[in-house]
């Protein structure tokens, strides 16, 4: 497939909005490792090559495992996920697959277990925003593989 546009550069502005949002949630209260690793897994959900790239290569940078990557999409099954990370999965999971015009009872009663209403605010903005990059590079067909760790590293202020 062909990249249709090059979002980066031909939508700097547009972009600029979406960074404001990335530059507020590194200084949320919700660990950053977490974050990713929900960019990482609404990225799945969505099937966006170049996110996945991406956050599969900050991720790693950052220490994680390879194993938990690799396991992720069967994270129910697997041990190596805390309470609080299958919290914010299943809720970014829910909210990326809004069903029957809700996110159900259970789903945000474990999560606001997990996370402060300010914070699963934080989370639910944060997955709102990684869906809005994948719809981007999935429709414009961003190729992957070209990404670098810190490419699109946002400037806190």
């Amino acid at each position: 497939m062909e990249q249709r546009i090059n979002a980066f550069e031909k939508g700097q502005n547009a972009m600029k909005a979406m960074y404001g949002i990335g530059a507020y949630l590194s200084k949320s209260s919700i660990e950053q490792e977490l974050l990713h690793l929900i960019y990482f897994r609404v990225s799945q959900v969505n099937g966006c090559a170049y996110c996945l790239d991406m956050h599969s290569k900050d991720l790693l940078a950052i220490g994680e495992t390879a194993q938990r990557l690799f396991l992720l999409d069967a994270w129910r099954e697997a041990p190596f996920f805390t309470e609080r990370e299958r919290a914010a999965i299943a809720w970014a999971e829910a909210v990326t697959e809004i069903r029957d015009g809700n996110v159900a009872d259970g789903v945000y009663e474990n999560a606001r277990a997990q996370f402060s209403e300010e914070e699963l605010i934080d989370l639910t903005l944060a997955i709102t925003t990684i869906n809005s990059y994948n719809r981007i590079n999935i429709a414009f067909r961003t190729k992957a593989g070209s990404y670098t760790v810190g490419q699109h590293k946002v400037q806190v202020k």
